[in-house]
């Protein structure tokens, strides 16, 4: 611990160091003294977490010790890090202060040997297999005669020139070749980028879209091959819309995209082949049906020929054809009249029969049932009626006396007046009068009169009682006692 705080303090007892002094201390010197790791050992805890970090435990028979892959590593490495694969990571050791653990961080993997590399690929095989990915009804047919066909593969090399080759001396057609690199990290992306851009094509488009797909590459080891065992790969392929032809390596070698392709060649040139027809042997099969057509037209026009002999020997006795006709139509009309006549026998013995069952009492029956149904309800609808009447009678005369008591004029009948003004409002009450105001008063016998208001409003003067002379103004009269 070379940058640690010194050992002894100035009492000459030993330094009490904090438990982050220490623990940052250790990892310091870890990471200096074991900077660069080359580490091999066999994968298990293998965890991916949400945010993109692989956790793991790398172990051998005797010890394990704790491994993380950061986000940006994980795409770089070489194998894809499952339970029980045997590997080789370089990295870096260091601490984990808060759970006082050492683990190292890893920086590239790589399998251990060929064997680890096919033991993962058969995993991976199960597991696509599983999914349903090399089903043979999922498999696409090839076009029988393409009128385009998409090749991708490196631009370089004998493979894209046998193919090319081998194309043009079969079936002279478009191929549009889409260069990848077939071999290293990036080849399996280049690859699925090339199938995805040549699915995205229109057929009418500037460049049009292959009929059929190849992909291709020459033989290798599993290591030159191993791209071609990508399970992203495997999966674009899968959901490819155009059939694809898949041509990696010899005839012994095998990879994934070889099961989930829709066929599988031996070699690139054997795919060319699978992809296009011969030209020559179309023509010489186009000829052979041709041929084929004349001589079966010559035989239908013999067999028609024949026929028709036939037909005319059989019209040359006619004559004996239409007297057979003859006869039988001549029985066949004798039979008709007595046949006739028995069927209006027949009829007429039914009519009978049934007639005698026919009589006045099966009308008068039924119309005597209804008759006293009618006399019934009659009967009971009289009683019904009168009552409703009755009731329709009463409610009558309680509306009529319910009119005449607001009927307006009935007031009038005991010596009240109605007053009206000119525009025929009416009057209620004298203060809203003024003095010369023309006015309307109607009597109990409906005779209206016409009058002038004149006067200030007030109390009426008091009526004279009967039997006493009223006071005038004149001079007083005598008295004569």
């Amino acid at each position: 611990m070379t940058d640690a705080a010194p050992l002894a303090d100035e009492s000459g007892n030993a330094k009490a160091y904090s438990v982050s002094e220490l623990a940052f201390a250790l990892k310091r010197t870890l990471e200096d003294a074991y900077g660069f790791v080359r580490l091999r050992g066999e994968l298990s805890k293998v965890t991916n977490h949400s945010n993109g970090h692989v956790y793991l435990t790398i172990k051998d028979e005797r010890a394990a010790i704790d491994g993380v892959v950061w986000k940006g590593q994980v795409r770089g490495l070489q194998v894809r890090p499952e339970q029980g694969l045997e590997v080789i990571v370089t990295g870096k050791i260091t601490t984990y202060p808060q759970g006082s653990r050492y683990q190292i961080v890893i920086e590239t993997m790589e399998p251990a040997g060929v064997g680890a590399l096919l033991a993962q690929l058969e995993r991976l095989k199960a597991r696509l297999a599983a999914e349903g990915l090399f089903e043979a009804g999922r498999k696409q047919p090839l076009p029988s005669m393409p009128a385009v066909v998409g090749v991708i593969t490196s631009p370089t090399g004998a493979v894209i020139r046998d193919i090319l080759h081998r194309i043009r001396d079969r079936w002279p057609c478009r191929v549009i070749v889409w260069p990848v690199v077939v071999q290293g990290e990036q080849a399996a992306a280049q690859v699925s980028a090339a199938i995805r851009g040549f699915n995205q094509m229109t057929p009418d488009g500037a460049v049009p879209r292959p009929d059929v797909l190849i992909v291709a590459r020459g033989g290798g080891s599993v290591e030159d091959l191993w791209a071609f065992n990508d399970e992203g790969l495997a999966r674009t392929v899968a959901e490819g819309r155009i059939p694809l032809i898949s041509a990696v390596g010899h005839e012994t070698d095998t990879t994934l995209i070889d099961f989930v392709s829709d066929r599988r060649a031996p070699t690139p040139t054997a795919a060319a082949e699978m992809a296009t027809p011969v030209l020559a042997e179309l023509k010489a099969l186009t000829s052979d049906l041709g041929a084929r057509l004349h001589r079966g037209g010559g035989r239908v026009v013999e067999e028609r020929r024949g026929r028709i002999e036939a037909a005319d020997r059989a019209l040359k006795r006619v004559p004996d054809l239409v007297r057979l006709a003859e006869q039988r139509f001549d029985i066949v009309s004798g039979k008709l009249g007595a046949g006739l006549a028995r069927n209006a026998a027949v009829h007429e013995r039914e009519l009978v029969r049934v007639s005698a069952r026919l009589s006045p009492l099966l009308l008068q029956r039924p119309q005597a049932v209804q008759g006293q149904r009618l006399e019934s309800l009659v009967a009971r609808l009289e009683p019904c009626m009168t009552r409703r009447l009755d009731r329709l009678s009463e409610r009558l005369e309680s509306l009529a006396k319910l009119y005449g008591s607001v009927d307006p004029d009935r007031p009038l009948q005991r010596g009240f007046a109605r007053v009206a003004r000119a525009d025929g409002s009416l009057v209620h009450a004298g203060a809203g009068l003024v003095s010369g105001e023309a006015i309307a008063i109607t009597f109990g016998d409906r005779v209206t009169r016409q009058a002038v208001v004149d006067g200030a409003g007030g109390d009426p003067p008091p009526l004279p009682r009967p039997g006493r002379r009223a006071k005038s103004d004149g001079p007083p009269q005598g008295d004569l006692f």
